[in-house]
């Protein structure tokens, strides 16, 4: 199961298209309410969550996706249930994956010291002691996932799928939506 942790002024593009691409390739997805269920994007859509954070089964947790916005980096950065989650989900060999600014959290838990990363133009001095690779749209250091920014959804969610389910379904589904750019 991919859980996508959703707060107030997320970035939609960098929630919803690896979302979709998700569960065109056959994974099983739910988005996660890290201040409840009702949750409002940095422009305005309203999303409801299959989930809360509580309701989140972490024996069953493959990956967790954190999208970038500041709003909801600052939700998920505030949250100390949200924060033990994706700690946990690492230290139990979990997926972790992160776009735009959400990387900047997993740089604060340590969880990127010393690993290989990219996140948005200007923010890498809060990334810490990771390697920042700028001008990357994805970058895959063993089980950490990170993408630039919001022009990067897609090849992030590509490399969701990929990593989940093989390099022959991302390239299905990257057919079937007509995407011409993956490199895999």
């Amino acid at each position: 199961m991919v859980y996508v942790l959703l707060g107030d002024g997320f970035e939609e593009s960098e929630a919803i298209v690896p979302v979709d691409l998700l569960r065109r390739g056959g994974v099983e997805v739910k988005l996660v309410g890290v201040n409840g269920r009702q949750v409002v994007s940095s422009h305005g859509i309203a999303v409801t969550c299959e989930c809360l954070l509580g309701e989140v089964a972490e024996e069953e947790l493959e990956m967790l996706v954190l999208p970038g916005g500041l709003g909801g980096v600052e939700a998920i950065q505030g949250s100390e249930a949200a924060l033990g989650l994706i700690q946990r989900a690492w230290d139990r060999g979990g997926y972790l994956a992160a776009i735009c600014a959400a990387p900047t959290i997993l740089a604060r838990l340590g969880i990127l010291d010393r690993r290989e990363a990219v996140c948005y133009p200007g923010m890498e001095d809060q990334m810490l002691s990771a390697v920042v690779r700028p001008g990357q749209a994805v970058v895959t250091d063993g089980r950490l996932i990170t993408g630039e920014a919001a022009g990067s959804a897609f090849d992030f969610g590509l490399k969701l799928v990929e990593t989940l389910r093989g390099a022959e379904a991302a390239q299905q589904v990257c057919q079937g939506v007509h995407y011409h750019h993956y490199q895999g």
